[in-house]
Protein backbone atom coordinates (compact mmCIF):
# COMPACT_ATOMS: atom_id res chain seq x y z
CA UNK A 1 0.00 0.00 0.00
CA UNK A 2 1.27 2.97 -0.50
CA UNK A 3 1.29 4.95 2.67
CA UNK A 4 3.00 8.67 1.83
CA UNK A 5 0.06 10.10 3.42
CA UNK A 6 0.49 8.50 7.30
CA UNK A 7 2.54 9.52 9.69
CA UNK A 8 4.19 7.90 12.51
CA UNK A 9 1.46 7.95 14.82
CA UNK A 10 -0.81 6.12 12.02
CA UNK A 11 1.80 3.86 11.57
CA UNK A 12 1.79 2.81 15.58
CA UNK A 13 -2.34 2.83 15.34
CA UNK A 14 -1.71 0.53 12.08
CA UNK A 15 0.32 -1.60 14.69
CA UNK A 16 -2.40 -1.71 17.14
CA UNK A 17 -5.15 -2.24 14.43
CA UNK A 18 -2.91 -5.41 13.30
CA UNK A 19 -2.10 -6.73 16.74
CA UNK A 20 -5.62 -6.98 17.79
CA UNK A 21 -6.77 -8.64 14.69
CA UNK A 22 -4.58 -11.61 14.89
CA UNK A 23 -4.67 -11.68 18.76
CA UNK A 24 -8.56 -11.46 18.85
CA UNK A 25 -10.17 -11.51 15.32
CA UNK A 26 -8.31 -14.21 12.93
CA UNK A 27 -8.64 -16.83 15.45
CA UNK A 28 -12.34 -17.39 15.86
CA UNK A 29 -13.20 -15.72 11.99
CA UNK A 30 -13.65 -19.28 10.50
CA UNK A 31 -16.35 -19.93 13.52
CA UNK A 32 -17.89 -16.24 12.83
CA UNK A 33 -18.08 -17.13 9.25
CA UNK A 34 -19.83 -20.48 9.76
CA UNK A 35 -22.27 -18.53 12.29
CA UNK A 36 -23.34 -15.79 10.76
CA UNK A 37 -22.58 -13.84 13.87
CA UNK A 38 -19.35 -12.45 15.57
CA UNK A 39 -19.22 -12.81 19.10
CA UNK A 40 -20.24 -9.92 21.87
CA UNK A 41 -17.06 -10.01 23.60
CA UNK A 42 -15.02 -9.01 20.25
CA UNK A 43 -16.86 -5.25 20.71
CA UNK A 44 -15.63 -4.65 23.93
CA UNK A 45 -12.14 -6.13 23.27
CA UNK A 46 -12.08 -3.71 20.49
CA UNK A 47 -12.99 -0.76 23.04
CA UNK A 48 -10.29 -1.72 25.25
CA UNK A 49 -8.13 -1.54 22.50
CA UNK A 50 -9.40 1.90 21.68
CA UNK A 51 -11.22 0.46 18.18
CA UNK A 52 -14.14 2.26 18.90
CA UNK A 53 -15.19 5.98 18.49
CA UNK A 54 -11.89 6.69 17.46
CA UNK A 55 -13.14 10.61 16.91
CA UNK A 56 -15.19 10.78 20.02
CA UNK A 57 -14.93 13.26 22.45
CA UNK A 58 -12.41 12.20 25.26
CA UNK A 59 -14.70 13.20 27.83
CA UNK A 60 -17.26 10.31 26.50
CA UNK A 61 -14.46 7.51 26.33
CA UNK A 62 -13.69 8.45 22.79
CA UNK A 63 -10.08 8.73 21.24
CA UNK A 64 -10.65 12.18 20.64
CA UNK A 65 -9.02 12.17 17.33
CA UNK A 66 -10.74 13.96 14.33
CA UNK A 67 -8.19 12.64 11.80
CA UNK A 68 -10.17 10.28 9.71
CA UNK A 69 -6.98 8.74 8.44
CA UNK A 70 -7.05 6.98 11.73
CA UNK A 71 -10.36 5.08 10.56
CA UNK A 72 -9.30 4.45 7.22
CA UNK A 73 -6.06 2.70 8.86
CA UNK A 74 -8.94 0.40 10.80
CA UNK A 75 -10.58 -0.40 7.46
CA UNK A 76 -7.26 -1.02 5.69
CA UNK A 77 -5.80 -3.32 8.65
CA UNK A 78 -9.33 -5.25 8.39
CA UNK A 79 -9.39 -5.94 4.72
CA UNK A 80 -5.84 -6.96 5.07
CA UNK A 81 -6.77 -9.50 7.75
CA UNK A 82 -9.41 -10.73 4.97
CA UNK A 83 -11.91 -9.97 8.11
CA UNK A 84 -15.22 -9.29 8.46
CA UNK A 85 -15.34 -5.03 7.68
CA UNK A 86 -19.25 -3.77 7.99
CA UNK A 87 -19.99 -4.36 11.29
CA UNK A 88 -16.52 -2.21 12.92
CA UNK A 89 -17.44 0.33 9.76
CA UNK A 90 -21.15 1.26 10.42
CA UNK A 91 -20.40 1.23 14.28
CA UNK A 92 -17.34 3.86 14.45
CA UNK A 93 -17.88 5.83 10.17
CA UNK A 94 -22.16 5.65 10.74
CA UNK A 95 -23.96 5.56 13.66
CA UNK A 96 -20.92 7.05 15.74
CA UNK A 97 -21.32 10.03 13.61
CA UNK A 98 -24.61 10.88 14.03
CA UNK A 99 -25.03 11.18 17.44
CA UNK A 100 -21.40 12.58 17.91
CA UNK A 101 -22.43 15.85 15.89
CA UNK A 102 -26.14 15.25 16.25
CA UNK A 103 -26.87 14.42 19.78
CA UNK A 104 -27.76 16.17 22.57
CA UNK A 105 -25.61 16.29 25.77
CA UNK A 106 -27.80 14.07 27.93
CA UNK A 107 -27.92 11.78 24.75
CA UNK A 108 -24.36 11.65 24.26
CA UNK A 109 -23.56 11.02 27.53
CA UNK A 110 -26.28 7.90 27.80
CA UNK A 111 -24.89 6.27 24.56
CA UNK A 112 -21.62 7.17 23.37
CA UNK A 113 -20.00 5.87 26.53
CA UNK A 114 -20.82 2.12 25.73
CA UNK A 115 -20.08 2.43 22.15
CA UNK A 116 -16.94 3.51 22.89
CA UNK A 117 -16.27 0.79 25.14
CA UNK A 118 -18.19 -1.88 23.41
CA UNK A 119 -20.75 -2.34 25.64
CA UNK A 120 -23.08 -1.37 23.26
CA UNK A 121 -23.33 -2.54 19.80
CA UNK A 122 -24.74 0.10 17.12
CA UNK A 123 -26.83 -0.19 13.81
CA UNK A 124 -28.44 1.74 11.62
CA UNK A 125 -32.21 0.96 10.07
CA UNK A 126 -33.22 2.87 7.20
CA UNK A 127 -34.00 0.49 3.99
CA UNK A 128 -37.31 -1.31 3.84
CA UNK A 129 -38.57 -4.06 1.80
CA UNK A 130 -39.85 -1.58 -0.76
CA UNK A 131 -37.60 1.67 0.18
CA UNK A 132 -33.73 1.19 -1.02
CA UNK A 133 -31.63 4.30 -2.36
CA UNK A 134 -34.46 6.50 -2.34
CA UNK A 135 -35.32 6.94 1.73
CA UNK A 136 -38.33 9.35 0.59
CA UNK A 137 -39.89 6.25 -0.02
CA UNK A 138 -39.84 4.84 3.13
CA UNK A 139 -43.03 3.62 4.98
CA UNK A 140 -42.42 3.50 8.69
CA UNK A 141 -43.90 6.01 10.63
CA UNK A 142 -43.56 7.65 14.61
CA UNK A 143 -46.43 9.25 15.59
CA UNK A 144 -45.83 12.00 18.77
CA UNK A 145 -47.77 10.47 21.29
CA UNK A 146 -47.27 12.44 25.20
CA UNK A 147 -44.00 12.12 25.99
CA UNK A 148 -43.44 9.16 23.08
CA UNK A 149 -43.40 8.65 19.64
CA UNK A 150 -45.14 5.61 18.47
CA UNK A 151 -43.54 3.51 15.74
CA UNK A 152 -44.55 1.35 12.78
CA UNK A 153 -42.87 -0.65 10.53
CA UNK A 154 -40.00 -2.95 9.66
CA UNK A 155 -36.99 -2.39 8.30
CA UNK A 156 -34.41 -4.55 6.60
CA UNK A 157 -30.85 -5.29 5.70
CA UNK A 158 -29.78 -4.16 8.69
CA UNK A 159 -25.84 -4.40 9.73
CA UNK A 160 -25.51 -5.22 13.34
CA UNK A 161 -29.02 -5.87 13.28
CA UNK A 162 -28.89 -8.44 15.60
CA UNK A 163 -25.91 -7.18 17.60
CA UNK A 164 -26.94 -4.20 18.01
CA UNK A 165 -28.53 -2.80 21.59
CA UNK A 166 -28.59 1.01 20.00
CA UNK A 167 -30.72 1.46 16.45
CA UNK A 168 -30.91 4.69 14.82
CA UNK A 169 -34.32 4.54 12.64
CA UNK A 170 -35.33 6.85 9.97
CA UNK A 171 -39.15 7.19 10.45
CA UNK A 172 -41.76 9.64 8.99
CA UNK A 173 -43.26 11.74 11.70
CA UNK A 174 -44.99 13.80 9.00
CA UNK A 175 -45.58 11.80 6.28
CA UNK A 176 -47.71 13.99 4.48
CA UNK A 177 -44.01 16.17 3.71
CA UNK A 178 -42.62 13.31 2.31
CA UNK A 179 -38.93 13.30 2.15
CA UNK A 180 -39.10 16.18 4.33
CA UNK A 181 -40.99 14.57 6.93
CA UNK A 182 -38.32 11.73 7.94
CA UNK A 183 -36.94 11.91 11.33
CA UNK A 184 -34.08 9.98 13.30
CA UNK A 185 -34.79 7.86 16.73
CA UNK A 186 -32.62 6.11 18.95
CA UNK A 187 -34.35 2.49 19.33
CA UNK A 188 -32.72 0.45 22.40
CA UNK A 189 -32.76 -3.09 23.01
CA UNK A 190 -36.09 -4.39 24.88
CA UNK A 191 -38.14 -1.37 24.06
CA UNK A 192 -41.63 -2.93 23.75
CA UNK A 193 -42.81 -3.51 20.27
CA UNK A 194 -39.43 -3.59 18.94
CA UNK A 195 -38.04 -7.29 17.32
CA UNK A 196 -35.97 -8.58 15.22
CA UNK A 197 -36.32 -11.43 12.22
CA UNK A 198 -34.68 -14.08 11.08
CA UNK A 199 -30.65 -14.14 10.34
CA UNK A 200 -29.84 -12.96 6.64
CA UNK A 201 -27.90 -15.71 5.00
CA UNK A 202 -25.81 -13.58 2.49
CA UNK A 203 -23.40 -14.30 -0.82
CA UNK A 204 -21.00 -12.76 1.45
CA UNK A 205 -19.60 -10.86 4.68
CA UNK A 206 -20.99 -14.09 6.35
CA UNK A 207 -19.78 -12.86 9.37
CA UNK A 208 -21.38 -9.87 9.76
CA UNK A 209 -24.78 -10.40 11.48
CA UNK A 210 -27.78 -8.61 8.74
CA UNK A 211 -31.36 -9.09 10.06
CA UNK A 212 -34.52 -7.49 9.49
CA UNK A 213 -36.23 -5.29 12.10
CA UNK A 214 -39.63 -4.91 13.62
CA UNK A 215 -41.66 -2.24 14.90
CA UNK A 216 -45.19 -2.95 16.25
CA UNK A 217 -47.06 -0.19 18.59
CA UNK A 218 -43.22 0.38 19.14
CA UNK A 219 -42.55 2.97 22.04
CA UNK A 220 -39.83 5.05 21.75
CA UNK A 221 -39.39 8.15 24.28
CA UNK A 222 -39.33 11.56 22.63
CA UNK A 223 -36.22 12.32 24.43
CA UNK A 224 -34.34 9.35 21.97
CA UNK A 225 -35.39 11.97 19.05
CA UNK A 226 -31.88 12.96 17.26
CA UNK A 227 -31.65 16.51 16.48
CA UNK A 228 -34.69 17.97 15.33
CA UNK A 229 -38.11 16.37 14.45
CA UNK A 230 -38.58 16.18 10.47
CA UNK A 231 -35.07 17.39 9.98
CA UNK A 232 -33.82 13.44 9.08
CA UNK A 233 -33.25 13.65 5.71
CA UNK A 234 -30.91 16.88 5.81
CA UNK A 235 -28.47 14.48 9.07
CA UNK A 236 -28.51 11.54 6.44
CA UNK A 237 -27.33 13.90 3.43
CA UNK A 238 -24.82 15.43 5.29
CA UNK A 239 -23.49 12.04 6.52
CA UNK A 240 -23.67 10.14 3.67
CA UNK A 241 -20.05 12.03 2.38
CA UNK A 242 -18.34 9.95 4.84
CA UNK A 243 -20.32 6.97 4.58
CA UNK A 244 -19.24 6.82 1.00
CA UNK A 245 -15.68 7.34 1.77
CA UNK A 246 -15.52 4.81 4.00
CA UNK A 247 -17.18 2.11 1.85
CA UNK A 248 -14.55 3.28 -1.09
CA UNK A 249 -11.71 2.65 1.10
CA UNK A 250 -12.86 -0.71 2.06
CA UNK A 251 -12.76 -1.24 -2.01
CA UNK A 252 -9.67 0.13 -2.38
CA UNK A 253 -7.69 -1.99 0.69
CA UNK A 254 -9.64 -4.90 -0.45
CA UNK A 255 -8.54 -4.89 -3.77
CA UNK A 256 -5.15 -4.21 -3.01
CA UNK A 257 -5.26 -7.35 -0.89
CA UNK A 258 -6.56 -9.81 -3.87
CA UNK A 259 -3.85 -8.31 -6.35
CA UNK A 260 -0.96 -8.94 -3.99
CA UNK A 261 -2.47 -12.64 -2.99
CA UNK A 262 -2.73 -13.21 -7.07
CA UNK A 263 0.62 -11.77 -7.99
CA UNK A 264 2.29 -13.95 -5.21
CA UNK A 265 0.12 -16.46 -7.05
CA UNK A 266 1.20 -15.80 -10.46
CA UNK A 267 4.62 -16.03 -9.60
CA UNK A 268 4.65 -19.99 -8.35
CA UNK A 269 1.58 -21.32 -10.28
CA UNK A 270 3.42 -23.05 -13.03
CA UNK A 271 1.32 -24.12 -16.17
CA UNK A 272 3.05 -25.26 -19.36
CA UNK A 273 6.63 -25.24 -17.78
CA UNK A 274 6.50 -21.61 -16.60
CA UNK A 275 5.22 -19.54 -14.22
CA UNK A 276 1.22 -18.15 -15.27
CA UNK A 277 2.45 -14.49 -14.54
CA UNK A 278 5.11 -14.90 -17.22
CA UNK A 279 2.43 -15.27 -19.81
CA UNK A 280 2.04 -12.04 -21.82
CA UNK A 281 -1.90 -12.28 -21.05
CA UNK A 282 -1.98 -12.63 -17.09
CA UNK A 283 1.29 -9.98 -16.97
CA UNK A 284 -0.76 -7.26 -18.87
CA UNK A 285 -4.07 -7.96 -16.25
CA UNK A 286 -1.76 -7.89 -13.41
CA UNK A 287 -0.13 -4.58 -14.93
CA UNK A 288 -3.22 -3.03 -15.75
CA UNK A 289 -5.15 -3.63 -12.42
CA UNK A 290 -1.81 -2.32 -10.67
CA UNK A 291 -1.80 0.92 -12.63
CA UNK A 292 -6.25 0.86 -11.42
CA UNK A 293 -5.39 0.72 -7.63
CA UNK A 294 -2.66 3.28 -7.90
CA UNK A 295 -5.10 5.85 -9.35
CA UNK A 296 -8.02 4.74 -7.15
CA UNK A 297 -5.75 5.05 -4.23
CA UNK A 298 -4.31 8.59 -5.29
CA UNK A 299 -8.10 9.72 -5.57
CA UNK A 300 -9.29 8.18 -2.37
CA UNK A 301 -6.24 10.16 -0.18
CA UNK A 302 -7.42 13.26 -2.41
CA UNK A 303 -11.08 12.88 -0.77
CA UNK A 304 -9.67 11.14 2.42
CA UNK A 305 -7.74 14.91 2.85
CA UNK A 306 -11.03 16.74 1.31
CA UNK A 307 -13.06 15.21 4.43
CA UNK A 308 -10.44 15.82 6.99
CA UNK A 309 -10.34 19.74 5.55
CA UNK A 310 -14.07 19.44 5.80
CA UNK A 311 -14.92 19.92 1.89
CA UNK A 312 -15.40 16.59 0.84
CA UNK A 313 -18.39 16.84 -1.82
CA UNK A 314 -21.33 14.89 -2.40
CA UNK A 315 -20.26 14.67 -6.00
CA UNK A 316 -16.51 13.33 -5.12
CA UNK A 317 -18.15 11.15 -2.77
CA UNK A 318 -20.06 9.64 -4.88
CA UNK A 319 -17.21 9.42 -7.34
CA UNK A 320 -14.87 7.99 -5.10
CA UNK A 321 -17.42 5.55 -4.11
CA UNK A 322 -18.77 4.03 -7.32
CA UNK A 323 -15.62 4.09 -9.30
CA UNK A 324 -14.06 2.16 -6.37
CA UNK A 325 -16.48 -0.18 -5.75
CA UNK A 326 -16.76 -1.12 -9.26
CA UNK A 327 -13.16 -1.58 -9.53
CA UNK A 328 -13.35 -3.60 -6.51
CA UNK A 329 -15.89 -6.28 -8.68
CA UNK A 330 -13.95 -6.07 -11.31
CA UNK A 331 -10.34 -7.27 -9.93
CA UNK A 332 -12.14 -9.81 -7.80
CA UNK A 333 -13.12 -11.04 -11.08
CA UNK A 334 -10.24 -11.18 -12.56
CA UNK A 335 -8.28 -12.12 -10.09
CA UNK A 336 -10.16 -15.24 -9.21
CA UNK A 337 -10.06 -16.15 -13.42
CA UNK A 338 -6.20 -15.96 -12.57
CA UNK A 339 -6.52 -18.70 -9.77
CA UNK A 340 -8.47 -20.74 -12.10
CA UNK A 341 -9.96 -23.72 -10.83
CA UNK A 342 -8.29 -23.77 -7.41
CA UNK A 343 -9.99 -19.41 -6.63
CA UNK A 344 -13.16 -21.13 -7.85
CA UNK A 345 -13.56 -23.57 -4.50
CA UNK A 346 -15.40 -22.00 -1.21
CA UNK A 347 -12.05 -22.62 0.97
CA UNK A 348 -9.77 -20.10 -1.61
CA UNK A 349 -9.69 -16.41 0.16
CA UNK A 350 -10.41 -15.36 -3.31
CA UNK A 351 -13.25 -16.84 -3.76
CA UNK A 352 -14.68 -15.22 -0.42
CA UNK A 353 -13.35 -12.07 -1.36
CA UNK A 354 -15.15 -11.70 -4.71
CA UNK A 355 -18.19 -12.47 -2.76
CA UNK A 356 -17.70 -10.52 -0.22
CA UNK A 357 -16.89 -7.58 -3.22
CA UNK A 358 -20.10 -7.82 -4.72
CA UNK A 359 -22.36 -6.00 -2.02
CA UNK A 360 -20.66 -2.43 -2.35
CA UNK A 361 -22.06 -1.77 -5.70
CA UNK A 362 -24.96 -1.69 -3.70
CA UNK A 363 -25.16 -0.49 -0.49
CA UNK A 364 -24.39 3.30 0.54
CA UNK A 365 -26.23 4.10 -2.40
CA UNK A 366 -26.05 2.21 -5.81
CA UNK A 367 -23.62 3.09 -8.43
CA UNK A 368 -26.54 4.09 -10.62
CA UNK A 369 -27.53 6.58 -8.27
CA UNK A 370 -23.93 7.43 -7.73
CA UNK A 371 -23.77 8.62 -11.41
CA UNK A 372 -27.17 10.22 -10.93
CA UNK A 373 -25.98 12.44 -8.63
CA UNK A 374 -22.97 13.58 -10.84
CA UNK A 375 -24.50 13.87 -13.77
CA UNK A 376 -27.26 16.11 -12.10
CA UNK A 377 -23.91 18.13 -11.11
CA UNK A 378 -22.98 18.61 -14.22
CA UNK A 379 -26.64 20.14 -15.20
CA UNK A 380 -27.80 17.65 -16.68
Amino acid sequence: MARSRYEADHERFRATCREFLHREVLPHHARWEREGIVDREVWRKAGQAGLLGIGVDPAYGGGGEPDYRYPVVFSQEIMWARATAPGFVAHNDVIGTYLAERASEEQRERWLPGLCSGELVAAIAMSEPDAGSNVADIRTTAVRDGDSYVLHGQKTFVTNGENADVVVVAAKTAPERGAQGISLLVVERGTSGFTRGRRMEKLGWHASDTCELFFDDCRVPAGNLIGKENAGLAYMMAALPRERLSIATVAVAAAERMLTDTLEYAKTREAFGQAIGSFQHNRFQLATMDTELTVARVFLDHCVAELNAGRLSVTDAAKVKWWTTELQVDIANRCLQIHGGYGYLRESAISREWANSRVQTIYGGTTEVMKELIGRSLGL
